[in-house]
């Protein structure tokens, strides 16, 4: 829906008010702080037709008026102001804590960045790339006891333990682990099972039962091990009235949090955009709480999405700080992880 020039002014002005201070806007402040040379009954007259539209609700107890999610998606589709953040101190400033470390310790380090530049929680939903070895080592452990160590491309080591119905002496096991290396070593292990039963189904020897074993395994404790969100400051979240002055609004939160399902939903809705997205409780089914919104934006490894992160906060929060943040991140965390 089009809103005239003066209409946007108007919820422009009443919307960064009410993030300010959280109290709803009358029309004497809008006057004062609007920088239109109105009337107050001119700007109560709009504010009328603002509310009506289902931009901005009137709270029983006060003659002003707060915006509702509606009327935060107008502010931030076609409103707000974005801060301009100076992008080469920030990432001097962060550089020294991204670029070190193992690809987990990044991606916590970026979950940490986000809660402290906001104040909020920092989340962020880990690479999901398809579980690709670079080698597997199998070691024997007593009969038919075998643990299967697996490599990944990054250099992170994975164990899994096979119990196997025969008793394979270490000269076939390094044969097995031999041949998954040299055939499929740098694949994933998707394709390493579906070429294992394609090339050797006619075999259906012992060994192919042992390589096939340790595909199925191997991409189960790939899978395990990984964290699939990492979530940072969400005590933060403690100290926001809008999200904690209600322990129904409370639960909900720390149930969103601890359960992650609909986290990991909302997130990956988001991994499927470009750029910054924002979801605004109310409105998006996804967000649990009216009073909280989310502000996503992709990652990427070589070119390829393969995550998200964002900040959860209060609907009331700051988007013109917030938005920059996640985007500048989201871009530093591609580059770290692309090294």
């Amino acid at each position: 829906m089009q809103l005239d020039i003066r209409a946007q002014t108007l919820l422009k002005a009443l919307v960064e008010r009410y993030i300010v201070d959280g109290q709803p806007v009358g029309s004497r402040a809008l006057s004062k702080i609007s920088g239109l040379d109105l009337s107050p009954a001119t700007i109560r007259n709009v504010m009328s037709d603002l509310e009506q539209m289902g931009f901005v609700a009137s709270p029983h107890t006060s003659a002003g008026r707060v915006p509702t999610p509606r009327g935060y998606r107008m502010f931030v589709d076609q409103l707000l102001t974005v801060q301009e953040i100076d992008e080469v101190a920030l990432e001097s400033r962060m550089q020294s804590r991204y670029l070190s470390g193992s690809p987990q310790k990044i991606i916590a380090n970026a979950a940490q960045v986000l809660s402290s530049l906001s104040q909020f929680a920092g989340v962020v939903m880990t690479s999901r790339q398809e579980s690709i070895f670079r080698q597997v080592e199998f070691l024997r452990l007593s009969e038919k006891r075998i643990l299967l160590v697996v490599v990944a491309p990054t250099g992170e080591v994975h164990n899994r333990l096979l119990l196997t119905e025969v008793d394979y002496n270490s000269s076939q096991l390094v044969q097995a682990a031999n041949y998954l290396n040299q055939n499929f070593g740098g694949l994933s292990f998707d394709d390493a099972r579906q070429r294992i039963n394609h090339e050797l189904r006619q075999l259906r020897d012992d060994m192919t039962c042992l390589m096939q074993a340790a595909v199925e395994a191997g991409s189960d404790a790939m899978a395990e091990q990984a964290d699939e969100v990492v979530i940072s400051g969400e005590r933060n979240l403690l100290n926001v009235a809008d999200l904690s002055s209600n322990m129904t609004s409370l639960r909900k939160l720390f149930d969103m949090f601890e359960q992650k399902t609909g986290l990991m939903q909302l997130l990956d809705v988001s991994s499927k955009a470009s750029g910054v997205q924002i979801f605004i409780g109310g409105e998006s089914q996804l967000v649990p709480m009216e009073e909280m919104s989310i502000v996503t934006a992709p990652y990427e490894i070589n070119g390829k999405i393969v995550g998200t992160l964002g900040v959860i906060g209060p609907t009331r929060m700051a988007y013109e700080r917030v938005i920059p943040i996640v985007d500048i991140t989201a871009k530093l965390l591609s580059n770290a992880l692309s090294q």
